[in-house]
């Protein structure tokens, strides 16, 4: 298993190999974290995970430029089908809130420019269906991650933003095999009140 910098690649199995692949993105001003998970059948198994470091830019534009270029970066090496990405939750401080809105945006930016479908989910929705528990802690997330995923240990990164970004992937692979809901019809009038277009010749 591959260890460098601060990221590490979790399967060796070609791209190919897998039914999807899905990158998760924590978004952060200071770090970002981010996952990928490679399908195959009905298993998830982690590809990657890692950090990308901004503390050391000292302009928030030069930050931003970082987040943008790495994205884009695994975007291209991994070629993910969908992204996962947490939605940034309301605080008190507002510039802190335009700043994390401002990364969530440039990295969302990056996936698109790649044609990769993009869906938000809230901190809340990706910790109930990791843990079981909307209020769970980061380190209750990381454990679960770490036990659905088989992530060693001695694996895991020095700070949980990655296995959030897992976390994010991994709620979005559960949500994408929930049956689609179907709206039902109370009588042969409210079905073609619904669905004009399926009806003919009336």
């Amino acid at each position: 298993m591959a260890v460098h910098n601060t990221e590490v690649a979790g399967c060796t199995a070609p791209l190919r190999e897998y039914d999807r692949i899905i990158i998760g993105i924590d978004p952060g001003t200071n770090v970002m974290g981010y996952g990928i998970l490679g399908i195959k059948g009905k298993k998830a198994m982690m590809m990657a995970m890692g950090l990308i470091e901004l503390s050391k830019f000292e302009s928030h534009y030069l930050r931003l430029r970082r987040i943008y270029e790495r994205v884009a970066g695994l975007v291209e090496q991994y070629l993910p089908d969908e992204m996962a990405i947490e939605a940034p939750f309301f605080g008190k401080n507002v510039q802190s809130m335009l700043k994390l809105g401002r990364a969530q945006g440039v990295a969302m930016a990056a996936a698109l420019s790649r044609d990769v479908p993009i869906t938000e989910y809230e901190p809340r929705k990706i910790k109930q269906a990791i843990t079981g528990n909307g209020a769970a802690s980061k380190e209750q997330v990381c454990e679960m991650v770490r036990r659905i995923l088989e992530i060693p240990r001695e694996n895991l990164l020095h700070k949980l933003d990655a296995t959030d970004a897992l976390a994010a992937a991994l709620c979005h692979y559960y949500e994408s095999q929930k049956p689609v809901k179907t709206t039902s019809c109370k009588s042969w009038k409210d079905f073609i009140s619904k669905n004009p277009g399926k009806v003919s010749g009336l």
